[in-house]
């Protein structure tokens, strides 16, 4: 299996205005359990996006020979650990074959106070069950819209892997434009102070 490559080539800047560069946030790391079907149609689309991936499943028989270069593939008894070692600013999928699984690490990522995005496939159902489960073991009711499920963009209804794939980056790809324009808009507002 292909190691996580240590840089992502990426451009530094994006364009101009006012006569200044905006600089691109550094790329996401996205932390990635399940290597079922809809795994493997992201980490397609993951392998060209400006990320690094840690793709994490218990089941090391269902990851590729090949991953894109900035994929690290974690086969581990212990997926809940990886949540732990996680980045700040880690962006987490939830995908496994277990409902238990699934909510161990919906419980673990939401007492992270430092992460971008969480994740996870699912029903409105799900989410509601989940959002109970999580209050009762004492998760602020408050911070449960910082957990997304269903995942990925609204309005796309088709619920095949690659549909849902594309739904997700395209999530993905919302945040981090979002994460551009809050630094172009800093960098501007910094630009208007020193001129000032």
């Amino acid at each position: 299996m292909m190691p996580v490559s240590s840089s992502v080539d990426m451009p530094v800047q994006i364009g101009r205005r006012s006569g200044h560069a905006t600089k691109l946030p550094p790329p996401m790391h996205v932390v990635l359990f399940g290597a079922g079907h809809v795994g493997h149609a992201l980490i397609s689309l993951l392998g060209r996006l400006p990320c690094v991936v840690q793709w994490v499943d218990e089941r090391d028989e269902l990851f590729p020979d090949e991953v894109p270069a900035n994929v690290q593939v974690e086969a581990t008894d212990t997926p809940a650990a990886i949540v732990d070692e996680a980045p700040a600013g880690a962006y987490f999928l939830v995908m496994t074959h277990n409902h238990a699984l699934d909510f161990a690490l919906a419980e673990r990522i939401m007492r992270r106070r430092d992460f971008t995005y969480f994740g996870m496939i699912g029903s409105k159902t799900k989410r509601v069950k989940f959002e109970r489960r999580l209050i009762d073991r004492g998760v602020d009711s408050q911070r449960l819209f910082e957990m997304t499920c269903p995942i990925g963009v609204p309005g796309i209804v088709d619920k095949a892997p690659p549909s849902i794939a594309i739904a997700v980056c395209a999530e993905l790809l919302q945040l981090r434009s979002q994460q551009i324009s809050l630094a172009d808009l800093a960098s501007a507002q910094e630009a208007d102070q020193i001129g000032a």
